[in-house]
């Protein structure tokens, strides 16, 4: 928790922002017409019409095919287009274009030649795939040039919730209009055109935004682009293995998604309408999970709830599997009759969990791209995002497929997606350790400890900074990575690197030991060496400059190593601020020293979930950043009160 949350608004009280309200509102509408029309089509191929060359049991791969190929040949250029000119430009055009397909469809809908009619429809499903696919990088590049880091996981957790509901609502009111004798094509018709011209006139209300790079030349090669893309976002690290984790997810998700018929029917033994209830029970939850995002973050871009996520979703799926075995043969159940039944209520907690849980994983990674791409080519980031989201869904579709066509039931796909979702989570929280530690950072503030800030805003966003800290315990470290937006290389004891587990969990931190210059003066060399480079790349520097951790609880001396290391950053030419940082009431819990013995050796000295707090004072310049200088500053946050 921290004492600013006030200075920005909650993720709900942006709804009442012009600067995201009409931007909201104009998505949704989108992706409710694009489900309304899909489904509606759908259903009516399937159980209205008689197509020779398009057979029932093909319609639903065949639609979703052409909806899915714009975002392989058109991403790459949408991304480009989005990068030069005007988001609210793109998104207006956008919307014009909707309007255009769904006047088309509505003839293809209301036409009595079932040929032309299906040849239009098929014609729409591909051009409203290409409204998303233009849509798709502008939708997340937007929100960053408006929103402030700390709305940032609101923010996506808002569209992300508002989306899946949008699809929800889109497959329910496509289904129940086509169905209606006699009137279902004309209602479905006029309900499109409608939901295009209500997301055009939404529109008309976002602010005008400056382009990011209006000077791009445009590539209109969709392979070479996307190859330049995808080279792009590889150039860092932690952005790129967010791209395929959040492919991932829709890899996984997709699974589920494409087998609730099945699942309803053959091992549910239900009807249509408990097919329903999956697809609701699981948009629901990943409607929450997404919400519960800005709940569980502290207002911040927190990628500590990825693994969390990535936990649920193979907990949680693996034990669907073991709900669904069990499962005895019935006749044809309706949706009172499956809810009568107590074992089918595990299923549906098991799915609102998983999409919970698929919530949590990808609304911080969204995020998190957003944050760390360059604002000249963040949409030609999240354009190579959705042709590998693209790629990783026709894949998954193939596997769960080829499994299928083996004898696998649809229970034991799950198990296998649950299972290899356990494998892939930790590939990639080891590639990329700043999820893992992230991760142990958010539940030490949250489970170990009661954690409150005051002050964070004063952590710069951008740019090098050093965060001077006093030193009171083995997780000092770890207590402010949660408190910050940004990773943080910390300068630590040599000592503490041989403490079990905690060593490990700074060499993965890729923490920089240091000894004392009278002991190791290599060491001490080395380590103000690679202080001086993190400065030099623009991250966080983390010190403690009293140089050990204290043993009577009081603040002990700063020592000079931090005047050094602002003598080297002034020598590099940067001019580095220095925000000073105080841990309270952490003295005497169990990771802290104690005058009568060493730490970690009582658990729950001060029993569970003591509360502990980190205040940030304003930064000093560089320049006035002696070691007396920032002591008195420390000292002065020791004591702060609340509100100060």
């Amino acid at each position: 928790m921290t004492d600013d949350d006030q200075t920005h608004p909650n993720q709900f009280a942006l709804l009442r922002q012009r600067r995201f309200a009409p931007f909201f509102w104009t998505q949704f509408s989108g992706a409710a017409n694009d489900n309304l029309f899909k489904f509606a089509f759908t259903v009516m191929v399937t159980y209205q019409l008689s197509v020779a060359w398009l057979p029932p049991a093909m319609a639903g791969l065949v639609i979703g095919a052409l909806f899915i190929l714009p975002f392989l040949l058109f991403s790459a250029t949408s991304g480009q287009l989005t990068d030069k000119l005007p988001k609210t430009q793109v998104i207006r055009f956008v919307k014009n274009l909707e309007i255009a397909i769904m006047v088309v469809a509505a003839l293809g809908f209301l036409s009595g030649d079932v040929g032309l009619q299906v040849a239009l429809l098929l014609a729409c499903t591909f051009l409203m795939g290409l409204h998303s696919t233009l849509f798709g990088p502008v939708k997340f590049a937007y929100l960053p040039q408006v929103l402030h880091e700390r709305e940032l996981t609101g923010g996506n957790g808002m569209v992300e919730m508002g989306t899946f509901v949008a699809i929800l609502l889109g497959n329910i009111v496509g289904g129940l209009l086509i169905a209606l004798p006699g009137v279902g094509r004309t209602y479905v018709a006029i309900g499109c055109v409608a939901l295009a011209l209500l997301g055009r006139l939404a529109a008309q209300g976002i602010p005008q935004l400056p382009a990011t790079d209006p000077q791009l030349r445009i590539n209109w090669n969709p392979v070479s682009e996307t190859w330049r893309n995808l080279k792009l976002a590889h150039g860092n690290t932690v952005v790129f293995r967010s791209l395929l984790g959040i492919s991932w997810m829709w890899f996984f998700g997709a699974v589920f998604l494409s087998q609730f018929p099945s699942l309803a029917k053959e091992v549910l033994h239900g009807d249509e309408h408990v097919a329903s209830l999956l697809l609701v029970v699981f948009s629901i939850g990943i409607a929450i999970g997404s919400l519960l995002c800005e709940v569980l973050s502290r207002r911040h871009v927190e990628i500590g709830l990825v693994p969390l996520g990535a936990i649920g979703m193979s907990v949680f799926g693996v034990d669907l599997y073991f709900a669904l075995r069990g499962l005895p043969a019935s006749s044809l159940l309706g949706l009172g009759e499956f809810l009568a039944r107590p074992a089918h209520w595990r299923v549906m907690a098991d799915l609102a969990l998983l999409a919970l849980s698929a919530g949590l994983y990808s609304v911080p990674m969204y995020a998190l791209i957003q944050l760390r791409s360059p604002a000249t080519h963040r949409a030609r980031i999240i354009a190579a995002n959705n042709i590998l989201n693209a790629l990783f869904m026709i894949a998954s579709s193939l596997i769960a497929g080829a499994l299928l066509g083996a004898g696998f039931t649809v229970p034991q796909v799950f198990l296998f997606t649950a299972l290899a979702n356990a494998v892939v989570g930790l590939y990639i929280f080891l590639l990329v350790p700043e999820y893992l530690l992230r991760f142990i950072a958010w539940v030490l503030s949250h489970f170990v400890y009661r954690f409150r800030v005051r002050g964070d805003v004063h952590i710069p966003l951008a740019g090098p900074a050093v965060l001077v800290c006093n030193h009171v315990s083995f997780v000092d470290a770890i207590l402010l990575m949660a408190a910050s937006p940004r990773p943080i290389r910390f300068v630590m004891d040599h000592r503490i690197f041989r403490v079990p587990v905690l060593g490990w969990l700074f060499r993965l931190a890729k923490a920089i030991p240091i000894a004392p210059q009278k002991e190791d003066p290599a060491a001490y060399a080395a380590a103000m060496a690679a202080a001086a480079q993190v400065l030099r790349e623009g991250d966080l520097l983390g010190i403690f400059p009293e140089g050990g951790i204290t043993r009577d609880g009081q603040l002990q001396p700063f020592k000079g190593g931090v005047a050094k290391i602002l003598v080297q950053a002034r020598a590099d030419g940067l001019a580095v601020p220095v925000v000073p940082m105080a841990l309270t009431n952490l003295w005497g819990s169990y990771f802290s020293r104690i005058e009568a013995g060493g730490a970690m050796v009582r658990p729950f000295r001060r029993g569970a979930f003591s509360r502990v707090g980190l205040n940030v004072g304003p930064a000093l310049a560089f320049d006035a950043a002696t070691p007396e200088a920032l002591q008195g500053a420390v000292a002065a946050l020791l004591v702060q009160q609340p509100g100060e």
